[in-house]
């Protein structure tokens, strides 16, 4: 992936091409966002109970095993049988959405709770077409 930085400050209402001065730069998005490529997965965020974090329902979310869970963590876990993204509230044993909508849910001894990986990044798709195409490519 070729990267052209391009500088403008919000309000401007024109500025001069981008092509007039650019830079190629060599990037890798998988180097720059996955630190630990064999224990990271993509899962997409549903809902919004955690919009006061800035995860969205469709953001695309890296989720990395190799990161151990601290208190207050954006994880994903999987709570009695359902993929969950919340905030790990290790001092409560609970789970808290980002949502004043939303209350905490307790973490019991006799609940099924699987910490599979603490948010290392989220990443907004804008274009709402691309969107479908990501979601359809990583349904089975």
């Amino acid at each position: 992936m070729q990267v052209i930085p391009l500088y403008a400050e919000a309000g401007i209402t024109g500025f001069e091409s981008p092509a007039a001065q650019y830079l190629e730069l060599g990037l890798s998005l998988d180097k720059l966002l996955i630190e630990h490529p064999n224990a990271t997965f993509i899962g997409i965020a549903n809902g919004d109970s955690m919009q006061g974090v800035g995860i969205y329902s469709g953001d695309l979310l890296l989720v990395d095993r190799a990161i151990t869970a601290v208190h207050m963590d954006i994880i994903v876990a999987n709570y009695n049988g359902s993929f969950v993204c919340k905030l790990l509230d290790k001092q409560r044993r609970q789970l808290c959405s980002a949502h004043p909508k939303y209350g905490p849910v307790a973490i019991n001894e006799w609940d099924e709770f699987q910490i599979e990986g603490v948010i290392s990044t989220s990443i907004r798709i804008h274009a709402g077409q691309r969107l479908t195409e990501v979601i359809q490519a990583c349904m089975p």
